[in-house]
């Protein structure tokens, strides 16, 4: 008996396996990436031109659609506004899964830093740079608490600034391609 449920149970987890795989491979060419797997080049949606929006509409907009050049590849991720800039973290960023799971970001600090971010159907091409500066990452770090994380009580803000200081949290202002 025991050895038929084991069976069974290797079943289920090789059809689970076989599921995400299958899926993985299928979403990694689509427009843009699913809830759960990263997707491809994002096409559709018009290409803004011009100058620079004001980001404010971002504190409005859950996630966004990021892609990366270097390999082409697209992740939805979260987006802040501050002091006229547009800013995306990335978290986990010392732990094995962060490794695993941002590779993005980590191809990011290595020179592929063009990408392409998708807002309310709308891209924009945008150069992805790293920011340290205890100063902005302040005000990032206020707007990510109040947007992900509750509100932007003191505790909350100090833990997002000690977390990137850490360097746990990457933060990367998205400012235009020169």
């Amino acid at each position: 008996m025991l050895k038929a449920i084991l069976q069974i149970a290797g079943i289920f987890v090789l059809l689970l396996v076989l599921t995400l795989i299958t899926l993985t491979l299928k979403n990694r060419n689509a427009d843009g990436p699913s809830v759960l797997f990263p997707g491809g080049a994002l096409v559709s949606g018009e290409l803004h031109a011009g100058p620079d929006p004001d980001w404010s509409f971002t504190d409005d907009v859950f996630v966004i659609e990021l892609q990366t050049n270097s390999p082409i590849s697209s992740r939805r991720i979260f987006v802040m506004e501050s002091d006229g800039k547009v800013y995306v973290p990335s978290g986990y960023m010392r732990s094995f899964l962060g490794k695993l799971w941002k590779e993005w970001a980590f191809q990011v600090e290595d020179g592929s830093s063009l990408v392409v971010a998708r807002i309310n159907g709308v891209r924009y091409e945008r150069d992805l740079q790293r920011i340290s500066d205890p100063s902005v990452v302040a005000g990032v770090a206020e707007k990510l608490a109040q947007k992900y994380a509750g509100g932007a009580s003191p505790e909350a803000v100090a833990q997002i600034e000690q977390s990137v200081a850490d360097g746990d949290t990457w933060i990367f202002e998205m400012a235009p391609r020169s």
